[in-house]
């Protein structure tokens, strides 16, 4: 299949949540929603239907509605391309699959220096259906940017490794300190297929992308900087040529903020554990230019009455000050029980504020 040469982008140079991420003064503050299309909107439901989310993922056509959904609906500040992590593993011909209820699962964990070895590379051809859906998004989507995404070497390599979800990664950890050569084999075959996913989305015309580190949190600093960093760095470094914002966010990450900024990215995404103006004081630490940061609402927060969810924005609102760019937003995805209404309220009320 003939991969198609990379397309021309949009003139977004004043979309607010371009100019925020490049620290520059919007003409209102931006605002979306991690997993703002999904589980939490009815026409999501109704369009899927019974459809494995897989599969879905490999949609062009369904990929594009359900982005679409949550910018018609709320009006937000930027759209983000519905996938999945597991999405380049799959097109590669890796075994996995989403489980409801459970998540990603793999057919068979990747534990041995064979099991690395034995991993293919993804092309770019394989992810051609995202390449697709992003052409048709970015051609209905006017001055609303597009976010494209991947998942980070690291919490890839903890699916693979523990063959699907784990509160503990206890074969992850012991698989990185006890055979390191293998472990960075391995995260540096994921960050080449993330970077090779990442790119196809940017070939495509996405305007900005996020790296998605969910499961960092369960790591130390010094691991972290040790067996993680490089390989997310890799990552970063391999799109900065691109010309768009590169997002780097990951859960329960507070005590990791100045090491995720240095892998490279230019907005660091803060989960709810942490205030915004904490976290800028320590993603300034060494004289480093004041970040530009997003979040950083707790999705609980939302299933709360009204005006505890409007003293909550207005409270990180504030704290966002105090950074070069604030891109609001939450601490985690929108659950699904969500009221959508209430996440329309949101967006109202933030775009009422003063940036």
């Amino acid at each position: 299949m003939r991969v198609a040469e990379p397309v021309a982008r949009r003139d977004l140079s004043t979309a607010p949540l371009l100019v925020a991420a490049r620290g520059g003064r919007p003409s209102r503050l931006p605002v979306w929603f991690m997993r703002q299309a999904g589980r939490s909107l009815p026409e999501y439901r109704q369009v899927r239907g019974t459809v494995p989310m897989l599969q879905a993922c490999f949609d062009p056509e369904m990929i594009a509605e359900v982005t679409l959904q949550p910018v018609r609906r709320h009006g937000v500040d930027a759209a983000i391309l519905f996938s999945d992590i597991v999405v380049p593993l799959k097109a590669a011909g890796i075994g996995v699959d989403i489980k409801p209820g459970v998540g990603p699962v793999v057919d068979h964990p990747v534990r041995t220096n064979k099991d690395v070895q034995g991993l293919p590379a993804l092309e770019p051809a394989q992810v051609d259906a995202v390449q697709r859906a992003v052409r048709i998004l970015t051609s209905e989507l006017g001055q609303t940017p597009l976010i494209g995404f991947a998942g980070a070497p690291f919490t890839l390599a903890s699916y693979l490794i523990e063959g699907g979800p784990s509160r503990n990664h206890e074969h992850t950890k012991a698989l990185m300190h006890s055979d390191p050569q293998t472990w960075h084999g391995l995260l540096d075959k994921l960050a080449d297929i993330t970077i090779t996913f990442l790119r196809a989305q940017l070939d495509a015309g996405v305007d900005a992308v996020q790296l998605f580190d969910s499961w960092a949190g369960a790591l130390s600093e010094r691991d972290y900087r040790r067996f993680v960093q490089p390989h997310s760095a890799k990552v970063l470094s391999a799109v900065a040529s691109a010309g768009v914002p590169r997002i780097h966010f990951g859960v329960g990450t507070s005590e990791l903020l100045p090491a995720m900024r240095e892998a490279g990215a230019d907005v660091v995404g803060v989960d709810w554990r942490i205030s915004l103006d904490t976290a800028v004081r320590r993603l300034t630490v060494d004289g480093r230019p004041t970040p530009v940061v997003q979040g950083n609402l707790d999705p609980a927060v939302l299933m709360a009455d009204w005006p505890v969810v409007e003293a909550e924005v207005r409270r990180i609102v504030d704290e966002g000050r105090v950074a070069a760019g604030h891109i609001v937003n939450l601490g985690h995805g929108v659950l699904p029980a969500t009221d959508p209404g209430v996440l329309t309220r949101v967006v109202e009320l933030v775009h009422s504020l003063t940036p």
